[in-house]
């Protein structure tokens, strides 16, 4: 068969043959997910954590010593996600991405965003810092969180193939990511409304400001910021 002829039979596969959808309870892996015709619904919180500004660390300062820093915050992001409740399931870069389920998905992602916020204020940038005391980058990042239903399905060919999440939360909770500003954590207003109150509150304080709404996919999405920090 020539690459023609396999491309056109894997589109044509692809289009015309159904999924078998199952409901998960629990967050798939790829053993758990057909490659052919598998699709899992789950009703789930997505997180992605992005490190800030590593295409600059990167133009600065050696390979290695940019290549320490990206791993640095991706382990301890990974670490953290996973103690809260997330299963991870994909890394992009400087990026890695979290799903939470059950339900307490919405509080237990918060509680994830504000101690990353911690680990980056209180132990990231002072470990930088005295480990090169002539650095001139300080470590950010910003964390995106929507919750709502989601397909995952594998995308790939056998033996080269991972999970995609297909939905809008995850969807937004990339974008939400991706924003700069005065806040390192995004939420929509849908993971806000469906939290505990310890997740907004401390020392009687409001932790989120309205930020008011985007819009992505034409879809208008109210969300919230904040950059608390919440210690371990």
């Amino acid at each position: 068969m020539t690459l023609r002829e396999e491309v056109d039979k894997a589109v044509n596969d692809i289009l015309t043959i159904p999924f078998k959808e199952e409901n998960g309870i629990v967050v798939p892996t790829t053993d758990t997910v057909a490659l052919r015709d598998g699709a899992k619904l789950i009703d789930a919180t997505y997180v992605y954590a992005d490190l800030a500004d590593s295409t600059g660390l990167a133009h600065k300062y050696k390979k290695f010593a940019t290549a320490k820093i990206i791993r640095a915050y991706l382990t301890v992001a990974t670490r953290i996600l996973k103690a809260s409740g997330g299963e991870i399931r994909s890394f992009d870069g400087d990026r890695v991405m979290a799903i939470f389920i059950g339900k307490n998905k919405n509080t237990s992602a918060i509680d994830a965003a504000l101690k990353l916020n911690y680990a980056i204020n209180k132990i990231l940038n002072p470990a930088l810092q005295e480990q090169w005391n002539d650095l001139k980058w300080t470590m950010s990042h910003g964390v995106g969180i929507d919750t709502g239903e989601a397909m995952i399905v594998r995308g790939g060919v056998r033996g080269d193939n991972d999970l995609v999440s297909i939905g809008r939360a995850p969807n937004v909770a990339a974008k939400l990511s991706e924003k700069r500003g005065g806040n390192l954590v995004n939420i929509t207003g849908n993971v806000y409304e469906h939290m505990a109150d310890t997740a907004k509150v401390s020392d009687d304080k409001n932790m989120w400001t309205s930020m008011g709404s985007a819009t992505y996919g034409g879809e208008t999405v109210a969300y919230y910021g904040s950059s608390w920090i919440k210690g371990f």
